[in-house]
């Protein structure tokens, strides 16, 4: 999760249901042209729309968009998407929040459609230089990622030892349900190391609604119910259409520390059926980072790679709708109950411990498969850490040192 803003407002949840309503053109536009400038990674897309929706048109101010970032922390999904859909409620009510959730996504899911209609119509990619470009940028977008959510989350030896802890355990136990039990257990530990060290944030003095406690409860509802039965039902029926939204939505409901940890949940997903080949994979995950917009945009790729044919891209809309359906939920569901839930301790604690383990599980994925898949010997290495050198110290736009790195593997890299 990223971040949160400083909160200078002692009761910033009340201010949020009362800023002034708009339409759904103003918010359409508004956020598809956020879509098509935000590159950077959630972080950076924070900036975006603090430029945009405080200091450009005032819409709400720090202290309320604060708020919504701070809830955002505690609740699995894209940050930055759920802050886009909770601002798109306050503006202009639920049409409202799916517009700006879908103009916010459009521009990066074209292209990651079209993306996937290249690669089908290109056919076998094995020896593509390019394609080994990207599978290194893949490589040192993600190591960016675990240095820098590392540096945050993983701030004494305790919570190192969960981050290394989780890393073997995924390692030695690929699975997605392996992921889901180191995060519970380290938010089990959370709990008990940092209970009484972390200072809660001040109870607001009364908590907003959002349309209501019981529209609220319904939506977590929903969220769990598809959770359990979305399992059960894909097993009853056999059909590939329940198993697609089965596996995205679970991957969804699972994201916690930022977009980048979706990628061992989806392939854990994706590639042991064989609905892709780790190849396909990591060039649709490599060419994600050149592109702006959410990071789940990536399940537009996917699901349109999986479905081949002139109609793949409603495998595509079909599993883009399966992964973001849960932070939907949750974000309308949550930020009722947000503003007296964040002054807990416990909550804190185990968050501290579940972020902790989601580096390692980060830490994991980049030794397998991202790194053995991509780095087949010196010159590789010497790439990637130039292409680390260039995110990281120099701050090189990401889709720089993307097509940078697909040229470099299409060019100047050994075959």
């Amino acid at each position: 999760m990223t971040p949160a803003l400083p909160v200078s407002d002692p009761s910033p949840g009340d201010h949020l249901h009362r800023a002034t309503a708009g339409s759904v053109a103003e918010v359409a536009a508004v956020f598809l042209r956020l879509g098509c400038m935000s590159f950077g990674g959630p972080i950076a897309h924070l900036g975006y729309l603090r430029a945009e929706l405080v200091e450009k048109r005032r819409w709400i101010d720090d202290a309320q968009l604060g708020d919504l970032v701070a809830l955002c922390q505690f609740l699995p999904g894209p940050a930055s998407s759920q802050v886009v859909f909770a601002m798109g409620m306050q503006r202009a009510g639920l049409p409202g929040a799916l517009l700006a959730s879908a103009c916010f996504t459009l521009p990066s899911a074209l292209l990651m459609v079209g993306f996937a209609y290249g690669v089908a119509t290109v056919g076998n990619l094995q020896g593509a230089g390019w394609l080994h470009g990207l599978k290194l940028a893949a490589v040192v977008v993600v190591a960016q990622a675990v240095w820098g959510m590392g540096k945050k989350l993983c701030t004494d030896r305790a919570r190192v030892s969960l981050c290394l802890a989780a890393a073997a355990i995924v390692l030695a136990f690929p699975s997605a349900l392996a992921q889901l039990g180191v995060i519970a257990g380290a938010g089990v530990v959370g709990l008990r190391l940092y209970r009484n060290d972390l200072t809660p944030a001040p109870s607001p003095t009364r908590a907003g609604g959002w349309r209501g406690h019981a529209v609220a409860g319904s939506a977590l509802l929903v969220f769990l119910v598809l959770l359990v039965v979305l399992p059960a039902l894909s097993s009853a029926t056999g059909s590939r259409a329940i198993a697609e939204l089965d596996s995205f939505y679970r991957s969804g409901s699972l994201v916690f520390g930022g977009g980048h940890v979706v990628l061992p949940l989806l392939r854990a997903e994706v590639v042991p059926r064989g609905w892709l080949t780790d190849e396909q994979f990591l060039a649709g995950y490599g060419a994600a980072q050149a592109l702006p917009g959410p990071m789940f945009a990536f399940a537009a790729y996917l699901g349109s790679a999986m479905n081949p044919g002139d109609r793949s891209w409603l495998g595509g809309i079909w599993c883009l709708l399966a992964i973001f359906l849960p932070a939907w939920l949750l974000i309308g569901g949550a930020l009722p109950f947000w503003h007296r839930l964040r002054a807990k301790r416990w909550a804190q604690a185990a968050l501290a411990g579940a972020n902790a383990s989601v580096v390692g599980i980060l830490l994991a994925a980049l030794y397998n498969p991202v790194f053995t898949e991509g780095v087949r010997g010196g010159a590789d290495a010497v790439a990637a850490l130039v292409g680390f050198g260039l995110l990281e110290h120099w701050r090189a736009p990401p889709w720089l040192v993307v097509v940078g790195m697909a040229a470099a593997g299409q060019w100047l890299l050994p075959a």
